[in-house]
């Protein structure tokens, strides 16, 4: 004891003290407080590890301060800024499931504002532990237990401290960059930077894009916007006039088919239909389906094909825009319009945490009503896999809200089974067999695949048996890739392809994905225009009779004769219904003829190399000009007639079971739900799913008192 109190009376000790207690108290807050989804040691290890260099770096500022007095001032200020920003990312995480931004904290009389009355109602009975290392050691000095230490500071040791922080921080970052790579530099989520690198290089990291985007921001006018509106007219194109307007009123539903390609589409395994299902809707008189539709992702991946659904704008070069910029972005997204328009509630569901991808900030400048994450599924050991519940679970146990949307509707589902690594336990397998490739993730995309499909035909059965689907056009579109080209040559035999020949054209045409639209009563069929994710937005919105025109949507409509069918990749490669341009490694244009996969000598052509240059000068200025709209949030400068911009401070995704009831009470009579039409009866007794985890318990399908009493129990923990 003695040794300690004379340790704890040098400089050097103190700053000892208030490391290990600001470690305790963080790693208390990972574990209590927030929801990291720490999913192997490895990361808990990380989790445990991860406080520690910043505040070693931080606190070691003090120790560079020669008079002892103020040098223990300066680390109890930084000290307890620590403890203030560790204890308001606890109260702040409570009421909205994420962390503290540089905006945020920045405009920390809005944040007051919006926790309001309910601020009082965050504190927890477990939160003195944040506040309790203060009484101790002030206890410690008053009985000088800890003196200050008057002695001089040797300079090389605060330098010492401080290299110490900065190689436990170098460490950490490597052992993070190898658990999840490009942490950095992609950023699926938010809460991500906070389980691998903690709190403090979260807002430095927050506040450097910050200050980036701001920046570039500074420097937009109004008059920006000139080239812009001028551009989107001249590419516009008219609605075709035999489909516009034939699902005005109807519910509109999408279904994000995750990494899911379009040779699955009547691909057979060993006699096997991969996705029977899927085939059948494929071919279905009622289905309009593409077949050469392609995915037009980047780093962005998922969320990009979400926000080029939703917004008609591309992603960016790098990164993620809805990470990067979709915290502070004006939207003229699908769920406003068709609000403001036609009256759609609109809603998300998805088996993840709501802050992966930033969604639960996105939707909010969006405009999307309703977010059911994974808060709102009930989860058990075994109803989820690495990116979110089972697909089987997550729409079985979405019936029961979107009945209760008031119609119509504009509801989107994420689905999660069949994402990469693509591992699905053994008893999820309906006894479909796998292929035999020396690729154990080729093989295992297939089942993945085929559990998809079977999920699908149960929500569709469902959609059928209770009436929703009579007054539904449904869309099902494949965000992105599932197999990388690493993969595409193991591939190669099950798609007919040789794999020695495998080639970069090979690898462009496995960036097809499924786009349908079916609806009961369209005139479907395979259509073959060439069009990719950026197109879909102007083509939903000209069905739903809206015409797109007024708004800056860089697609154009796949049924109109003016739509233009260059297909751009976020690469700035590109394809045309006969030609498929790649850049070699030096930046050179390689072309390939679609039809026979040819590579054509464009030296020997010199039309087709003028025209090259000219598609490629188009494909360039389309990027450029989303980027730029992106970048310097244009769309601020810009309010189309009869849109209203979004204010995301009118969206909140907490209690969402309590607001849709109240809606449905409020209105009455007038009450458009699928509940209330059906005499005020529920409709999730027609659901049948054979998952094996609900093991014939239909409790989780049927109620809400479970998720309530989750949810409380979350609340009070």
């Amino acid at each position: 004891m003695n040794k300690l109190k004379i340790f704890l009376s040098k400089r050097l000790g103190f700053m000892t003290l208030l490391v290990f207690t600001l470690w305790l108290k963080t790693i208390i807050a990972y574990y209590v407080d927030f929801s990291l989804g720490v999913a192997d040691p490895l990361q808990h290890m990380i989790l445990i590890f991860n406080p520690i260099a910043t505040t070693v770096i931080l606190l070691s500022i003090a120790l560079y301060i020669t008079r002892a007095k103020i040098s223990y001032i300066v680390m109890g200020v930084i000290y307890v800024l620590e403890s203030a920003l560790l204890y308001g990312n606890v109260l702040y995480y409570r009421e909205f499931s994420d962390f503290l931004s540089f905006n945020t904290i920045a405009g920390a009389s809005k944040v007051s504002k919006g926790l309001g009355s309910s601020a009082s109602s965050l504190v927890q009975a477990h939160d003195f532990i944040y506040g309790i290392d203060f009484i101790i050691i002030a206890v410690l000095f008053l009985t000088h237990f800890i003196k200050l230490d008057s002695r001089p500071m040797r300079k090389l040791t605060a330098i010492a401290a401080t290299m110490l922080g900065v190689f436990l921080f170098s460490f950490n970052l490597t052992i993070a960059e190898s658990n999840r790579p490009q942490l950095l530099g992609r950023t699926f989520d938010r809460a991500y930077i906070v389980k691998y690198l903690g709190l403090n290089t979260f807002l430095a990291y927050d506040s450097i894009k910050t200050v980036q985007n701001n920046q570039v921001r500074s420097e937009a006018v109004g008059t920006d916007m000139d080239d812009v509106l001028s551009y989107v007219e001249n590419n516009y194109a008219k609605p075709n006039p035999n489909y516009f307007g034939k699902a005005k009123g109807k519910n509109i539903i999408i279904i994000h088919l995750e990494s899911f390609q379009q040779f699955l589409i009547n691909d057979k395994v060993n006699g096997q239909e991969v996705t029977p299902f899927l085939n059948s809707l494929y071919n279905d008189k009622n289905t309009m389906s593409f077949d050469n539709f392609y995915h037009e992702v980047g780093q962005g991946k998922t969320s990009d094909a979400e926000n080029m659904l939703e917004t008609g704008l591309f992603g960016l070069p790098e990164g993620s825009l809805f990470t990067k910029l979709g915290s502070d972005n004006t939207f003229q997204a699908a769920p406003a319009i068709l609000g403001q328009k036609e009256g759609y509630t609109s809603a998300v569901f998805h088996g993840n945490v709501g802050s992966f991808w930033n969604r639960n900030v996105v939707y909010k400048n969006m405009g999307y009503n309703y977010f059911f994450d994974s808060n709102y599924f009930n989860k058990t050991n075994d109803s989820s896999l690495e990116y979110g519940m089972k697909d089987k679970l997550m729409l079985s146990e979405s019936v029961k809200y979107l009945e209760q949307l008031q119609q119509p509707f504009y509801a989107k589902f994420i689905t999660v089974t069949n994402h990469y690594p693509f591992q699905l336990p053994d008893e999820d397998n309906d006894g479909f067999a796998a292929p035999t490739t020396n690729n154990s993730v080729v093989n295992n995309y297939f089942v993945t695949a085929h559990y998809l499909d079977n999920s699908l035909k149960e929500f569709f059965n469902y959609l059928k048996d209770s009436g929703i689907y009579d007054n539904s056009m449904i869309v099902l579109y494949g965000d992105h890739y599932g197999l990388s080209n690493s993969q595409n040559p193991d591939l190669a035999p099950l798609v007919g392809v040789d794999s020695n020949n495998w080639d970069d054209f090979n690898n462009s045409q496995m960036q097809k994905v499924p786009f349908m639209i079916h609806m009961k009563g369209l005139k479907g069929g395979i259509n073959h225009t060439y069009g990719g994710e950026i197109d879909v937005l102007p083509t939903l919105l000209h069905l739903a009779g809206i015409d797109s025109k007024q708004y800056v949507q860089l697609g154009t409509d796949l049924l109109s004769q003016k739509h233009n069918p260059i297909v751009i990749f976020r690469n700035k490669n590109f394809v045309t219904p006969h030609y498929t341009v790649l850049k070699d490694s030096d930046g050179n244009p390689e072309v390939y003829r679609n039809k026979t996969g040819e590579l054509v000598n464009l030296d020997e052509d010199p039309v087709l190399k003028q025209k090259v240059a000219k598609w490629q000068k188009y494909v360039n200025e389309k990027l450029k000009m989303s980027d730029t709209i992106n970048n310097k949030n244009l769309l601020r400068f810009y309010t189309p007639t009869g849109f209203t911009p979004v204010d995301p401070k009118n969206y909140d995704y907490q209690n969402e079971i309590q607001k849709l009831v109240q809606t449905r009470d409020s209105l009455g009579l007038k009450s458009t739900s699928v509940y209330s039409q059906n005499n005020n009866k529920p409709t999730t007794g027609l659901y049948n799913t054979d998952a094996p985890e609900l093991n014939g318990d239909r409790t989780f399908i049927d109620s809400w008192s479970s998720i309530l009493k989750n949810k409380d129990t979350d609340e009070t923990k």
